[in-house]
């Protein structure tokens, strides 16, 4: 899997300290996973799919443009003390099984919710031999905790991982059938 960030360090010719690295204002993951586009498209879309891999949870998709997208938890996220509903937004443009195209919003904290709605571009191609490429484009302009947390920085044991490790999720679980133990831990 690659991940490629795009960021700008705030520096001016007057300022004498080191430039410190914002965090990414966009985020992209390729990752290429034995199996049809359709595949891919129902393991990001179908809650039966999505609740196997990534964060113990599910995601539900009206796709169609304007329609909800819901990132719900699951009873050891309420558990923890997280909101039943931990990130929303709105589905700009569906087009199956090969873009889709939606708002994202984190909502476990008034903070993160104040940065708002970001972008999330999700691609599959199909390439040889039964490989889809998938590629994550997160548009994350003005939201720096929202960055942080997708970027992964953060180990797992503590709720870390981001994008990183969902899609890893996902490639294990359409390529061996299996998750990657994340639900057992």
């Amino acid at each position: 899997m690659t991940a490629t960030d795009t960021t700008a360090a705030d520096t001016t010719a007057a300022d004498s300290t080191p430039p410190t690295k914002p965090a990414a204002t966009t985020q992209v993951y390729r990752v290429y996973i034995q199996a049809t586009p359709q595949q891919v498209w129902d393991a990001i879309t179908q809650p039966e799919w999505n609740a196997r891999y990534g964060y113990p949870g599910h995601s539900e998709y009206d796709l169609r443009p304007g329609g909800a997208y819901r990132g719900i938890a699951d009873a050891d996220m309420l558990a923890m003390g997280l909101p039943e509903l931990l990130v929303d937004g709105e589905v700009l443009e569906a087009d199956p099984p090969r873009r889709l195209v939606q708002t994202w919003r984190f909502n476990w904290s008034p903070e993160i919710i104040a940065e708002g709605y970001t972008r999330v571009t999700w691609e599959t191609a199909e390439e040889i031999g039964g490989i889809t490429r998938l590629t994550v484009t997160h548009e994350l302009e003005g939201a720096p905790l929202t960055a942080e947390q997708v970027g992964g920085s953060a180990p797992m044991v503590e709720g870390g991982g981001g994008w990183a490790m969902i899609l890893s999720g996902l490639k294990t679980l359409l390529e061996t059938g299996k998750d990657l133990g994340i639900h057992d831990a």
